[in-house]
Order: structure tokens, then sequence, then C-alpha cells
């Protein structure tokens, strides 16, 4: 299961002690090869945490033969001292396993501004590493999780190999070609390059039009490591569409466990010049409070569509704006259509159509509604 369904991989989830109670807070994943191609994603954000700083210098090499991730803490904004940390992380793994800490990716979750309990965390190196296994992708899941109700897991099956991942994220899922912890695998022998562009076409597509609540984190990791296991040399359209699914199934599970959130909302914009145009408006309506609040209270108020699309410089003219809620055209040529109240606001999945009238390209950006129960974890989180 997870990243331990294709072949070369072992995995591991323990309980270090990095959070307060006794969950699962570390997880290894470890690539035995023959090949340790890998590549990444990392978020936009200018404050980067110290493992994204770390994790970036690795991938240049284009190789990963395990990555180390902790739940409990972020490391981020901790100074010289956080990413003495993390490098101090990066060693233990490689004594663990005897080989180089150049090749051993990191990543951390939790709050943002506290050093990690390093003997905890260096501790649970030790642990891990004794319990790396095939059977391991279900516990390494569990424990990369942090407000996440479930682990999120997915694998996919193609013409003599394997696509496996697993994912961490509920809050501040925001694009930033990746939105969250995210650690890929495959038994295919592809190169590092060739994996980077298909991770970046892969991302674009699913991960980077994920967008709940605006806020972009400051951990945001996403790699894909490739065994060659299998002996396979896949075809590359085949791969990437793979990859792509296996990123949309995590995508949709990030979704639907986004904190607080009772619904998930598919905004589609048909009709668009190009398929940025598309994005951008998808995008500026998915960060309308004022319509996910109105989603929340199951009303179809498509004017605050309207005005989310009218803040960007998408070409359209608004007068040929025609908007669908679950399937009814409550606007039609930017004014009133349909009778609103045809709208079956009750289900969990709410889709938004919007039609520029512009062109023939689209695109579909995912968000939820905004809830007191958002408001009531994040206003808390920290406490």
């Amino acid at each position: 299961m997870s990243v331990t369904a294709p072949l070369g991989f072992r995995a591991a989830g323990v309980a270090a002690g990095i959070k307060s109670c006794d969950a699962r807070d570390l997880a290894l994943v470890v690539n035995d090869g023959p090949s340790r191609a890998a590549a990444g994603v990392f978020t936009a954000n200018r404050v980067k945490a110290a493992p994204v700083l770390w994790s970036q210098q690795v991938l240049r090499g284009g190789r990963v033969r395990a990555v180390v991730l902790n739940s409990g803490g972020a490391n981020a904004c901790t100074g010289p001292e956080g990413f003495q940390d993390t490098h101090a992380t990066a060693e233990k793994v490689a004594e663990a396993i005897e080989d180089s800490a150049g090749e051993v990716a990191v990543c951390s979750t939790g709050l943002i501004g506290e050093r990690l309990p390093m003997d905890a965390l260096l501790t649970g190196v030790e642990l891990a590493a004794g319990q790396l296994s095939r059977d391991g992708g279900l516990a390494a899941a569990d424990a990369i999780r942090t407000t996440d109700t479930v682990s999120k897991i997915s694998f996919k099956r193609a013409d003599g190999y394997m696509v496996g991942g697993m994912a961490k994220g509920a809050g501040m899922l925001a694009p930033a070609l990746a939105t969250m912890l995210c650690v890929i695998t495959t038994d295919a022998d592809v190169t590092a390059e060739q994996l980077g562009t298909v991770l970046r076409a892969a991302t674009a597509r699913t991960f980077d039009r994920l967008d709940t609540d605006g806020c972009m984190s400051t951990n945001d990791t996403v790699l894909l490591l490739a065994s060659g296991a299998a002996g396979v040399t896949p075809d590359l359209a085949e791969f990437e569409q793979k990859v792509t699914e296996v990123c949309a199934d995590l995508a949709r599970q990030l979704l639907v466990d986004a904190e607080g959130a009772s619904k998930a909302i598919a905004i589609e914009v048909v009709g668009a010049a190009t398929e940025d145009d598309a994005v951008k408006v998808g995008r500026a309506v998915a960060r309308s409070n004022l319509l996910k609040c109105a989603i929340h209270g199951e009303d179809p108020n498509w004017g605050r569509v309207l005005s989310a699309a009218g803040t960007t410089d998408a070409a359209f003219e608004p007068e040929r704006l025609n908007v669908a809620i679950n399937g009814i055209w409550v606007c039609r040529g930017g004014a009133v259509g349909d009778d609103r109240s045809k709208v079956d606001m009750r289900p969990r999945d709410v889709t938004i159509t919007i039609d520029l009238s512009a062109g023939a390209q689209t695109a579909t950006v995912h968000t939820t509604d905004l809830t007191a129960a958002y408001v009531h974890e994040n206003s808390a989180y920290s406490s």
C-alpha cells in the first residue's frame, strides 16, 4: 500500500515523542534501488522552512536514497539552529542506513517558530530504521498527520510498474507547486530529468489547483522517487498520466479532509481565452470568503461568483458571463438566469460552472466552504 506498493521501497512510521500525545510522529521511506533518481517541487513561499532549504539542495543532485518526515513541528523560522537540526536529522538517517546524508531529504510539518525536540527525533530515526519494511507504508502515512483526521494514500498500476504515494494536509492548502507534504514512489526506470518534467506537469494540474483557504505553507514539499526495481522503462505519456492520477487522488483526499469543511466545491471555468485565464478566474472565486460562506449556508449566490471573477484581468465581457450551480444556470448573460430555488445545495459536493464566453480553454479549481469549525480549529491551533 501507499509508498511501498512499488518494488524497491521500505517504510516505517513510529511514535518518537515529538508530539505531546503517543501518536506516530516520524516516518522514514527508503529507496533500495537499483536506481535513486528523484525530483521535487517545493513551496513558492519566500519564507521557507529549514527542511525545504535542505531538501532543495539534495534534489539538485537528482538522487534520493531516503526521506525522513516528522509531524509535531515545522522547523520553520528557527534560524541557523533549525537548519543545523535538519542537517543532524539527515546525518542520523544516513548513519542508520549506512549511506550519505547528501541523499537524504527531510520534511517537517507542524507549528512554525519552535525548535524540534532533537533527542526524541534522533531516537525516533533509529527506531524507524529498525522497523523498515514493505508493510510500513500505512504506518508512515499515519505518522505525518497533523490536523488530518485520516491518512492519505494512493497507488496505481501501469504496464509492468506501479506508482504509489502518501500525503498529509488539511489546512494551509493553497497553490505553490505543492500544497503539503507528499512522497510519490515508482518502481519504473525513469531518469531524474524525466521525473522532474512529469512531476511539474502533474502538480500543475492537481495540487496547484487545490485552494481551500488561500494560505501558503512554509513547508510544502512533493517528492517523486524512482527505484527502477521493476526493470521497466515506461512510456512517458503513460507514466505522466499515472503520476497525475495519484496526485489527483491525493488532492481529492486533502480536499474532503480540509479543516472544518462541510462542502467540497469544484469551480469549473469554461469558455476561457487561455488556460491561464481559466485558472485565474477559478482561483479568484475559490478565495472569495463571501462565496465560501454562502455555500456553507447553502445559498446559491451567483452574484458573489461574478464579483470575484471581475477582480481578475482574464479576457471576458461581463454581459456574456454565465454561471451554473449544481447544473442550474442561475446567471445568463451577466444577469438573472433560471430560478435559483431549483438549485439543490444539500449535497456535500457543489459544482460551480463559469462560462466566460471568450474562447475554448477550461480549468477546474477546487476549494471548500468556510465554517465556524475552521475558525475554531485555527484559533486554538497553537494552544
